[in-house]
């Protein structure tokens, strides 16, 4: 029987898993986080519905892991790719958990016992986790992973534990394999672009400028502030929120020229979202284009100008702090006005960007990029879904930046060719 690797469990990877293996298909889910779920499990809503985006990806993250044709590998990560189409041989290091994983409940009991608090990477620093603990309450699978580069070796979680399921350092360790596959997905995702790269902004440098990806945790129910809108620098209030539009993304003295087809939509959502938190809290969006392509976006748009969030079509060349408030100077390009605008939050809508591994992971697969970093398909007219190495296909954001729609049309299609793929190395073998 025909086996498929996926790298990768974020909604593309998941949605070609579970595809897969409805189709019979014995599935191999590689991921190189302690969970599945990928960028979509920080996100708080999805455009334009605004629906949660957790109630979408959840149920589909624990169908992944009880899906009887999916081995679900995480703390996993491809050293290389051997062999060809139909013969692959993917050699993987799994890293250590430091974690019985057949004796751990997820019951917690050792994150709330452990004194040690370290940032939180889920959170984008807004919030602190403990050197044992959960990425989030929803993790895929529901087991604790113990952090032994910041864990001081208390003892307090091994005493606390009734199933003795928390290993020491040298009771576990890296450990290498290789699995036998007929096709393999690539879907190994993004990174937001790191805003400390447009230095007019500050950001990092004024408390209150932040990532649209903060913005995110901050306005989450279960983000560190259980969903209140909070001034870094002071814990109040804002009342006037600004959001910059094309922050790494349409900036070709920065190196990213393409548009990152997620930011002017995200943003229109996250203001929506204040106007439905607070009322009376005056919203701008500065802008360059407003992109809102897809099915029910410009509804979407035209739905945020009634609810009273303002669009400016100019971006700001620079911020400063103005006692307790941040001053944004911008010009109206389409009436050419000076607006000067005294922001409590400044919002920076961050675009998709390549994995920062990106180049090391494509040489592992022995598989290129193209000139903006992402992985390169054959042909982007006839075979996007295909790489340059035959039998290996992409999926999602690794190949080009897109909305959460398109990513998973783009898992499903990718399992789909490596099911034709499989199809024909069975009828080959008959």
């Amino acid at each position: 029987m025909s086996e498929v690797v996926v790298i990768g469990g974020g909604i593309a990877g998941i949605t070609a898993a579970l595809d897969l293996a409805n189709h019979n298909i014995h599935v191999h889910l590689i991921e190189r986080e302690p969970t599945i779920g990928g960028h979509m499990a920080m996100l708080d809503k999805t455009f334009p519905t605004n629906d949660c985006s957790m109630c979408i990806l959840s149920p589909k993250m624990v169908d992944a892991a009880r899906h009887p044709k999916i081995s679900l590998h995480t703390c996993t990560e491809v050293t290389r790719i051997e062999g060809d189409v139909g013969d692959f041989t993917v050699h993987v290091t799994r890293h250590p958990r430091y974690i019985k994983e057949s004796e751990c409940t997820g019951c917690d009991d050792c994150v709330a016992i452990c004194p040690v608090e370290v940032y939180n990477k889920f959170d984008a620093g807004l919030g602190v986790r403990k050197a044992i603990y959960k990425s989030h309450p929803q993790v895929v699978p529901n087991i604790v992973i113990r952090d032994a580069e910041h864990c001081i070796n208390c003892g307090l979680c091994y005493s606390v534990c009734g199933k003795k399921a928390i290993l020491r350092d040298h009771e576990d360790g890296e450990e290498q394999a290789f699995i036998k596959a007929s096709a393999v997905i690539v879907s190994t995702g993004y990174e937001v672009f790191d805003a400390t790269k447009k230095p007019a902004y500050h950001y990092l440098r004024i408390p209150d400028v932040i990532s649209s990806i903060e913005f995110e945790r901050m306005i989450n129910a279960s983000g560190p502030t259980s969903g209140a809108l909070k001034k870094r620098s002071d814990g109040t209030k804002p009342k006037k929120i600004v959001f910059i539009q094309c922050v790494g993304s349409r900036d070709c003295a920065i190196g990213s020229p393409s548009c990152s087809a997620v930011c002017c939509m995200y943003a229109i959502k996250n203001a929506l979202l204040i106007k439905e938190k607070s009322p009376d809290t005056e919203v701008t969006v500065l802008y360059m284009d407003i992109r809102a392509y897809g099915k029910g976006y410009e509804e979407f748009y035209e739905r945020a100008i009634r609810a009273g969030v303002r669009f400016v079509r100019g971006l700001p060349g620079d911020l400063y702090q103005n006692n307790a408030h941040i001053r944004v100077h911008v010009e109206n390009t389409e009436n050419q006005e000076i607006i000067k605008i005294d922001a409590d939050l400044v919002v920076l809508s961050v675009g998709i960007r390549p994995q920062t591994d990106a180049a090391e992971i494509a040489k592992r697969l022995n598989i290129s990029l193209d000139d903006t970093g992402f992985y390169a398909s054959v042909d982007q007219k006839s075979e996007h879904i295909s790489a340059i190495r035959p039998g290996i296909f992409l999926a999602g954001t690794c190949r080009e930046p897109m909305d959460i729609p398109d990513t998973v049309a783009e898992g499903g299609a990718a399992a789909m060719r490596a099911v034709i793929r499989c199809m024909k190395g069975e009828h080959a073998a008959l």
